[in-house]
């Protein structure tokens, strides 16, 4: 079984090799699709390929063999598709297959060229559709719902019984208060619970409400700290109903995009500077490369402890880097730089020993 660190290694391995000529094999099977489609394909190419005359045609012949033999070793589609290379470099035969590719394969690939096709192994389709959950709250209600590529969804509404600033007479003014105030308690803790369930993980949380009431929202930390350190902003917000939901959205929706477009933006340099060994990642790597004030810009994954990304904020504003990017999984290539790169990485000013 590969670690995380072996797949990172190999994915760098393979968008590295080059060939002086066409006789380098990618084969990439769709989650849906069989396997046996792309394999017969596979085996087509290598009996034509066996008609070829000439010496060059050698390495592609073999390149062709290892990589039906390879789909036939898998037997199945895994259920997020599978990618096969094969070719012959420095005069050695080499075949690397992904069972487990970084995010689903939503097309298959098959070709053969002096490098591999090393798309499929950038995340799936769709990938870098951002997903906000919507989360309204004053004191006569709350609504939650998601924002996503298809519009506003609402998930779930409910009413307060957190009493008006009117006390029922006979009642002292101390005694009122704090049961109004135990009541708005209950009542934000019964919100962050419904978050807790109807949000999966989203690529950001939007706040909406009155002023003062979304701010002691906030500030009594009422959602899970997975949402928490999702938070896009705070919005001004009057209803807490399904339009009330679709004024957040419109409110929110260009701030998430522009920090998705920073995100792909570093993300996409990030591994375009790979092979040249001009990045850094891992937490140890990082964490010396900060040490000699070689950090140009730090990506830090969604998945990393907000406690982890502020101290690390900290840290690259003090060596005099640009301001940390928070990388989101759904992005192209945000799983791969979780589970690849222990989600913290770095562009480098100037390269770090190890």
């Amino acid at each position: 079984m590969q670690t995380s660190l072996d797949r990172a290694e190999r994915i760098e391995a393979v968008e590295a090799a080059n060939a002086d000529g066409d006789r380098l094999v990618s084969v990439a099977v769709a989650h849906d699709e069989a396997l046996g489609a792309l394999l017969e394909r596979v085996e087509e190419a290598h009996a034509e390929a066996e008609y070829l005359d000439g010496q060059a045609s050698e390495p592609l012949r073999e390149a062709y063999e290892a990589a039906a033999r390879a789909l036939r070793d898998v037997g199945e589609t895994p259920e997020n598709g599978v990618v096969v290379y094969a070719g012959v470099l420095d005069g050695e035969l080499e075949t690397d297959v992904f069972t487990d590719p970084p995010g689903r394969i939503d097309e298959s690939v098959f070709e053969h060229g002096n490098a591999f096709v090393t798309e499929p192994l950038e995340g799936g389709a769709g990938a870098d559709a951002a997903t906000v959950g919507l989360v309204v709250v004053e004191r006569g209600g709350a609504a939650l719902g998601r924002l996503d590529e298809s519009g506003v969804t609402a998930l779930e509404t409910f009413d307060s019984d957190v009493p008006g600033k009117t006390r029922a007479g006979g009642q002292s003014a101390d005694r009122f208060r704090r049961r109004r105030e135990e009541r708005k308690r209950e009542f934000f803790a019964s919100v962050g619970e419904a978050a807790d369930r109807v949000f999966d993980e989203p690529d950001a949380v939007a706040l909406g409400g009155t002023d003062v009431t979304v701010a002691a929202f906030r500030e009594g930390e009422h959602l899970p700290r997975r949402l928490a350190s999702r938070i896009a902003g705070t919005y001004a917000v009057e209803h807490a109903a399904e339009h009330g939901l679709k004024e957040l959205a419109s409110k929110v929706r260009d701030d998430v995009t522009a920090v998705h477009a920073d995100a792909r933006e570093a993300l996409e340099a990030f591994f375009d500077r790979l092979p040249d060994g001009e990045v850094a990642y891992g937490r140890g790597t990082v964490d010396d490369a900060l040490t000699y004030g070689a950090v140009e810009r730090l990506l830090v994954a969604e998945t990393v402890t907000a406690s982890e990304r502020e101290t690390y904020a900290e840290r690259v504003e003090e060596e005099g880097g640009d301001e940390l990017v928070v990388i989101p999984r759904s992005i192209a290539g945000g799983d791969r730089f979780v589970e690849g790169f222990d989600g913290v990485g770095a562009l480098l000013r100037f390269p770090v020993e190890p």
